[in-house]
């Protein structure tokens, strides 16, 4: 019983899960950036992401609504 199941996993994420990761493990032959597209992809959204917190930042910081004073946590 506990064999088919775990087979059931492998067949799921090798067979249909992971089949577009595939197709681009083939692809690095052709072409290096398409084959790295996802990679691209989460560098982008991280990069999009860290410009946004920062920002963030900076404005709780302009308006002086952060609290730096060292007893500002209870577990300080």
């Amino acid at each position: 019983m506990w064999k088919s199941f775990f087979e059931a996993i492998a067949y799921l994420f090798e067979e249909i899960l992971l089949v577009p990761f595939n197709f681009l493990r083939e692809m690095q032959l052709d072409s290096w950036w398409f084959a790295n597209i996802v990679s691209w992809i989460f560098l982008f959204l991280g990069i999009v992401a860290s410009i946004y917190w920062i920002k963030q930042l900076k404005l709780f910081d302009d308006r002086g609504e952060e609290n730096k004073d060292i007893s500002s946590h209870s577990f300080l």
